[in-house]
């Protein structure tokens, strides 16, 4: 069934004490276990009445245990939800997935992604091409410059311009890369680079790879991610998932890469995913967090950072953000993870600052 087939919910569903169904996911009661029930509750009725948008769901987890789950409109706790750019954020970690496992290395972060990737006539590249790393590749700063009609060209001619097909032509069309090119710039061609690079290194195909050695993992196993026309994962954008496995990665990141007692990514991996590699200004943020709770943002490999303030002190916010309100948050200082789904133009993150947190500061 597609996402958009799924007909509303008549009626919400919430609970303050989630099931445990033998995911992997603890569970525990709302209250008891931690939070404030009442402002949740309160939370979750405004939901329901859309003062908050297209909410799909809203899942919270505080040490360690799912406190709160909630589903509304179209969401459901077995129907994978489509991630959005959200699948830029589990890109990297099947990175730092392979970097586990000796297919990559830390070191190997810094060094030309053209030293990883065969079938390319560097002879037809502009310059600069060879000083682009996976670091810079996944801070969204490769310093490919495109034309707005070249963008149309791409999008226009999907049969033409696929897997290393693609990056052939982003490192021929592009504008010279240097250093005064290589800034921050939101768009497609940087996860693409990063999964052709993936599928490179790893034995197989980085969709059996992500299947096997990072999906698999988790036991997430009802899921859905788009591949191009050579069988690779598309990077920046059409995975789905269900809210709880959305969980579990977060869960994997707030755990350091450590997944129920293995050590499934090197946490020096994800402090540096997650770290604040580029200061990003109010207009460079302004889609993702817009909001009178919100500062300092930054961005890692794919993921976003942000201050969020509650009365008179700030949280460090960790999180993957995709187009219709997807959101992974995850707070380390308070232990705590929540997770939204929606299909309306809107980010939750002033949601979640406002609403959420108070429920759980000391």
């Amino acid at each position: 069934m597609k996402f958009w087939d799924i007909a509303p919910l008549e009626q919400p569903f919430t609970t303050s004490a989630p099931a445990q169904l033998q995911d992997g996911i603890a569970t525990g009661v709302l209250g008891q276990d931690g939070g404030d029930k009442t402002l949740i509750s309160r939370l979750a009725s405004e939901i329901a009445d859309k003062q908050h948008g297209e909410v799909d769901s809203l899942l919270i987890s505080h040490n360690g245990k799912l406190l709160f789950e909630s589903y509304y409109l179209r969401g459901r706790i077995d129907l994978p939800h489509p991630q959005s750019s959200a699948t830029k954020t589990y890109t990297s970690l099947a990175i730092g997935r392979a970097i586990q496992l000796g297919y990559l290395s830390l070191a190997d972060l810094d060094k030309p992604v053209l030293s990883f990737l065969q079938g390319l006539d560097q002879t037809k590249f502009v310059a600069g091409i060879d000083n682009i790393t996976l670091h810079q590749a996944m801070t969204m700063r490769s310093g490919l410059t495109f034309s707005a009609d070249k963008i149309r060209q791409y999008g226009s001619q999907p049969g033409r311009y696929f897997g290393i097909k693609r990056l052939q032509a982003f490192f021929e069309d592009s504008e010279a890369v240097t250093k005064q090119s290589q800034t921050f710039n939101y768009q497609g061609p940087n996860p693409d680079i990063v999964m052709q690079v993936l599928d490179a290194v790893v034995p197989g195909s980085a969709q059996d790879f992500i299947k096997q050695q990072l999906f698999g993992k988790l036991g997430i196993v009802n899921y859905d991610w788009r591949t191009e026309q050579d069988g690779v994962p598309t990077a920046g954008a059409f995975a789905s998932l269900t809210s709880r496995d959305m969980l579990k990665l977060g869960s994997l990141v707030l755990n350091n890469g450590n997944w129920q007692g293995e050590q499934l990514i090197p946490a020096a991996f994800i402090s540096q995913a997650t770290a604040g590699h580029v200061e990003l200004s109010d207009e460079q943020v302004q889609n993702f967090y817009a909001g009178a709770s919100l500062s300092n943002s930054a961005y890692g490999y794919f993921f976003w950072q942000t201050a969020m303030q509650v009365a008179d002190k700030q949280y460090r916010s960790i999180s993957a953000q995709g187009g219709g309100g997807i959101t992974i948050l995850l707070v380390a200082e308070l232990d705590l993870l929540v997770v939204v789904t929606g299909h309306a133009r809107q980010a939750y993150l002033q949601m979640i600052a406002e609403k959420v947190l108070p429920a759980f500061v000391p």
